[in-house]
């Protein structure tokens, strides 16, 4: 008889946990297509242009599009000799129809980021089409520049007949390909886009560091005053985010410039006998960004230090423990989850920073965001500016699987 009721207890209990998922099942349908709207709304605004954007890290549309023909020549081709007669008729027909379709632009300028001076080459044969002569035309693509006869361009040619490829997302991280397909570090002189990221990751760590130092005593003080100060304290420190990110920076520029408040009063005060070079320097975007990250490094902090008991303190104390070791072993300890949860915002905030570094901050200073800027705005490179992107979102995501692993989301505390 027990061994009976044994084996019909998980029964039951597996009974009345599906009938219970049952009953839940219409409020969750219901709380579902409530959110289903802003789902939608984030897909299409915030996810889709994301992706579609990331895509153009791959996306290698150009060649195949204007030389399909000389791509077919080169299907059978070696790699390791001048191709024959037959691949050169056929990029002369691709540039011709490239020439009246407006399109040898843009394959001189997608062959360009692989091969310099491959844009001028481009242009100068659809220039001189016209006056090629009937016969051979490998000597005449020659007289032109001898490096068509180089086996080493073509293999680029064939090689982006692909309609996807790595080259941007290698270049992203200071590796390139040879003309056998193999993959290695770039030459020393075209290598930056690892500085730019170790440069990038060394600012943010350098303010999430001078954001923890002003923002935990700063949370501290307003935890423990009174009501009406508190208040008065913490609309101070609201008060930045009220205003926009570029006045922010602005000011800051007015501040650090050579004539500008700072100098002048370290001059006043007899701190200093000349102006200092405070604008343009790692000081200076430092600075500014430590100001404009503050407050988020300083309210989560101050949400979980309201939440500790006050008599704990006191506790500590009365059993003999000097203020000092009370707070480090006792206080300090409760206010992690607020710490980590400050310092991952500002340190994945400060990964993305453009305006800042652009305004205040020197050659030296400029960070991957303005790079991605650039390559956009400037050079038109959307596969470079994808490909750098999808580096700096794979470091973000990265550091906060990481973070995860080590401090556990339980307890990351933002409010």
């Amino acid at each position: 008889m027990t061994q009976t009721l044994s084996l019909a207890a998980p029964a039951a209990h597996a009974s009345l946990d599906a009938a219970l998922r049952r009953a839940e099942r219409p409020s969750r349908l219901r709380a579902f297509a409530l959110a289903l709207p802003a789902l939608i709304f984030l897909i299409v605004t915030f996810a889709a242009p994301i992706g579609l954007f990331l895509t153009a890290a791959v996306f290698n549309p150009e060649v195949r599009a204007v030389l399909p023909q000389t791509l077919v020549a080169l299907e059978g081709w070696n790699g390791r000799s001048t191709p024959g007669e037959e691949a050169f008729i056929a990029l002369a027909a691709d540039l011709a129809r490239a020439k009246k379709d407006n399109t040898a632009a843009a394959l001189g300028k997608r062959l360009n980021y692989e091969s310099a001076g491959m844009r001028s080459r481009i242009m100068s044969v659809v220039r001189h089409l016209g006056n090629f002569k009937d016969g051979a035309l490998a000597p005449q693509f020659a007289a032109l520049d001898p490096v068509w006869a180089s086996p080493d361009l073509w293999t680029i040619i064939k090689r982006n007949a692909s309609p996807l490829t790595a080259y941007y997302l290698l270049t992203s991280v200071d590796l390139g390909q040879d003309a056998s397909g193999g993959v290695g570090r770039v030459e020393e002189s075209q290598a930056v886009f690892l500085d730019i990221l170790g440069r990038t990751l060394w600012i943010a760590g350098l303010v999430t560091v001078a954001t923890l130092a002003l923002g935990f005593p700063t949370a501290y003080i307003i935890s423990l005053a009174p009501a009406r100060t508190a208040s008065f304290l913490l609309l101070l420190v609201l008060l930045p985010l009220w205003t926009s990110l570029l006045v922010r920076t602005t000011a800051w520029v007015v501040l650090l410039q050579t004539d500008g408040v700072i100098n002048q009063a370290l001059l006043a005060l007899g701190i200093t006998t000349q102006k200092l070079q405070l604008i343009l320097t790692r000081f200076g975007t430092v600075t500014a960004m430590t100001h404009i990250q503050l407050p988020f490094t300083i309210l989560p902090i101050l949400s979980v230090m309201k939440a500790i008991p006050e008599g704990q303190m006191r506790a500590a104390r009365s059993l003999g423990a000097p203020p000092l070791r009370a707070f480090w072993r006792v206080y300090a300890p409760q206010t992690l989850p607020g710490v980590a949860a400050g310092c991952l915002m500002t340190f994945i905030l400060s990964l993305g920073y453009y305006i800042t570094p652009a305004l205040v901050g020197g050659p030296r200073d400029q960070m991957i965001s303005n790079f991605i800027a650039n390559y956009i705005n400037r050079d038109l490179n959307w596969g470079m500016a994808a490909a750098l992107a999808c580096l700096l979102l794979v470091m973000t995501l990265s550091i906060y699987l990481v973070f995860l692993r080590l401090v556990g989301a339980e307890r990351i505390k933002l409010g």
